[in-house]
């Protein structure tokens, strides 16, 4: 059976879906790979190095060819057309933000999984690349942050005095949360975090971070869950001295299958001094700061918002060696034999396949 990995076609992706190190993996499982030619530009992945790895390099993208499409970003409707019944894609789908895809996979007997649907069972871990990539996020933001910060982060004992540490808190306490407070903490900045769940106190405390308590009710669970207004407001009113002073304030709260939660209204920005820096995770889902738009940088007042957009994408290199790990050990969760024949009674495959046979699968949030 054939597995493709086309060249991202939409706006400002530079990841890909296989790299040769993973050609190589799924090579030796039996499949034969086609890589459009270019896909791995931006992660410095050569169609010499492809081919060395044992896939063909083919001139144009591989839907319709191929009985399995790997991609980062879903197939436009229009490539989604070419596939045949009983082909098989994986992607991050984003279901709810596709409807008119869905539709056409679904018309055409397509099976798809969406890597956002992925359960978060311990089975699973080697292929969550919503992980993978939040981890990407986490770091970047801080790096970004920093890039526009008039400030030192870390503390300097000078002739000419002492520069006191940059204050950053981090708001979302999950993966990328995680990884904003470690790279901040390695920068050498004073970090505080808050999470709506209890397990991340501990978490966060044993990055060095200080957790702050604010008295409001906690759940359990992996991920958060939707709260109501009046709970948000509380949570804003307790938040908002912490935000004024702090330097950096980065937010990654995210709930799935809904608009992200306001936690950073625009009087709390007016608060904060002259010259800080907030970068937004949620952008893209809402946003977690009331003034922020994605992909683009917004000045209240003398405070800079930086709205997110696609931040695994701005470090294509090591997210794509990430996600392509991620992809193939999917697919080597249903390959057999150089087959591709996944067992949909498998919780993980289940959990993930949104398309199937002409029926659609998972409720569309």
């Amino acid at each position: 059976m054939r597995v493709g990995v086309p060249a991202e076609s939409r706006p400002a992706e530079r990841r890909v879906a296989g790299l040769p190190e993973t050609v190589t993996t799924l090579v030796g499982a039996g499949l034969t790979v086609d890589v459009q030619a270019g896909a791995g530009a931006h992660a410095h992945a050569s169609d010499a190095a492809y081919r060395a790895a044992g896939a063909n390099v083919v001139p144009d993208h591989p839907a319709g060819r191929c009985e399995v499409l790997v991609s980062v970003q879903p197939p436009t409707p229009e490539q989604a057309a070419r596939l045949r019944e009983g082909d098989i894609t994986i992607s991050f789908l984003q279901p709810a933000a596709e409807p008119e895809l869905v539709e056409v996979l679904k018309a055409n007997g397509v099976t798809s999984f969406s890597l956002d649907l992925l359960p978060r069972v311990t089975r699973a871990q080697s292929a969550d690349a919503l992980s993978s990539q939040a981890l990407v996020a986490g770091y970047r933001a801080v790096i970004e942050a920093t890039r526009r910060l008039p400030k030192f982060l870390p503390m300097f004992t000078t002739a000419a005095g002492t520069v006191p540490p940059a204050k950053v808190l981090v708001l979302g306490a999950g993966v990328a949360g995680l990884q904003a407070i470690a790279t901040a903490r390695r920068l050498g900045a004073v970090v505080e975090a808050y999470d709506v769940r209890a397990a991340a106190k501990e978490e966060v405390r044993s990055l060095g971070a200080k957790f702050l308590e604010l008295g409001l009710e906690t759940q359990g669970g992996v991920y958060a869950q939707a709260q109501s207004e009046e709970f948000l407001e509380r949570q804003r009113e307790l938040i908002a001295e912490r935000v004024a002073a702090s330097d950096v304030v980065i937010t990654t709260a995210a709930v799935p299958g809904r608009t992200a939660p306001v936690l950073v209204t625009t009087d709390m920005l007016k608060a904060m001094a002259p010259g800080s820096v907030v970068v937004d995770l949620a952008a893209e889902t809402g946003g977690n700061v009331a003034a922020s738009q994605p992909g683009e940088d917004t000045w209240i007042g003398e405070v800079l918002v930086v709205g997110a957009r696609n931040m695994p994408s701005t470090m294509p290199v090591h997210a794509s060696r990430l996600y392509a790990r991620n992809v193939a050990n999917l697919l080597l969760m249903m390959t057999a034999d150089g087959r591709v024949e996944p067992d949909l009674d498998d919780e993980v495959l289940a959990g993930c396949c949104l398309t199937h046979r002409g029926e659609l699968r998972r409720e569309l949030p």
